[in-house]
Order: C-alpha cells, then sequence, then structure tokens
C-alpha cells in the first residue's frame, strides 16, 4: 500500500523536529491523512493517491491546503520544509 510508504517517509521526515509516536495516520475514503497527536484539528498532509496523478495536500499556517502533483514517492522529499513548517505552526 503505497499511503503506508508515504507516511513512513513523512515520519521519517518529521523525526528531526518532533517526536514520530505523535504523528499518526488515518486512512479516509479519499485520501490518507497524516495528523499531529491523532488530532483532525492538527493536519499535517494529506496522500491524494486515489486517481491516477499522485497528490500530497500541504497546509499553511492558516490550515488551506495546497495539493502538489507527485510522479513518485521519492519527491515527498523534497516537500519536506514545507511539512516542518506545518509542524512548527502547531506549536
Amino acid at each position: 500500500m503505497e499511503e503506508l510508504e508515504a507516511y513512513s517517509i513523512v515520519k521519517a521526515i518529521l523525526r528531526e523536529v518532533v517526536d514520530p509516536k505523535r504523528v499518526a495516520q488515518r486512512d479516509k475514503r479519499s485520501y490518507f491523512s497524516v495528523l499531529l497527536d491523532d488530532n483532525n484539528r492538527k493536519p499535517l498532509c494529506r496522500l491524494w493517491f486515489n486517481s491516477g496523478q499522485k497528490y500530497v495536500g500541504l497546509f499553511d499556517k492558516d490550515k488551506k491546503e495546497e495539493r502538489v502533483a507527485i510522479d513518485g514517492l521519492d519527491e515527498i522529499f523534497d516537500l519536506a520544509d514545507r511539512l516542518k513548517a506545518t509542524v512548527a505552526s502547531y506549536n
């Protein structure tokens, strides 16, 4: 399941700024959520992998989501700074 592999990548990226035990996941029908403290009010990203094109939904400080198209899971590493900024916005 690609979502679980992507979740592991996000956890690995974020371990530099937050305890990995605080990074949780929830699989919804249309997307896969990665959350801080298993709290749906603290989304870290969403993985939109159900269609042909894969997207990572990233959140700004106002929790507005921007979908970024990716061609492979390794491209998630290119989004590391934005993922870390999202964690920082919750502290």
